[in-house]
């Protein structure tokens, strides 16, 4: 018959703990052309993007040409009805200056239907600036 649908968390996890490749081929499938994706105020590539376009060149893009080995390492996964919040580490050596980071974010996404309305990041944003500064 047909497949299971997954949950909004198992939907999210998918997009965090496999292989870096895969990781982005499920992200790109809970994308629509609405998708809100909001980096943090403080954060390098601050902004609100909509569209996996506008996502993947103002973040994606920017994260794997100006990072060596950046990650985000889920910690935990809390999900209530719509919502799934992601806690976890970020790390990696920002390519111009060859220093390395860690910093803890949290990740807020909202889903419908099997697909991301909209992504908010909290991050300690400070521990980014001073690998790049």
């Amino acid at each position: 018959m047909g497949m299971k649908l997954q949950s909004n968390v198992e939907l999210i996890r998918a997009t965090y703990e496999g292989a870096p490749a895969d990781n982005a081929r499920h992200l790109a499938a809970l994308f629509t052309p609405e998708t809100r994706w909001t980096e943090a105020a403080g954060f390098p590539y601050a902004g609100t993007y909509v569209g996996p376009e506008a996502i993947t060149q103002n973040v994606f893009k920017r994260l794997s040409s100006e990072w060596l080995d950046y990650n985000a390492s889920a910690e935990h996964f809390v999900s209530e009805g719509s919502d799934v919040v992601v806690l976890g580490v970020y790390s990696g050596t920002y390519r111009a200056t060859g220093r390395f980071m860690k910093a803890r974010f949290a990740h807020h996404w909202t889903l419908n239907d099997g697909k991301v309305v909209s992504f908010q990041q909290y991050v300690d944003s400070h521990k980014v600036w001073q690998a790049i500064e």
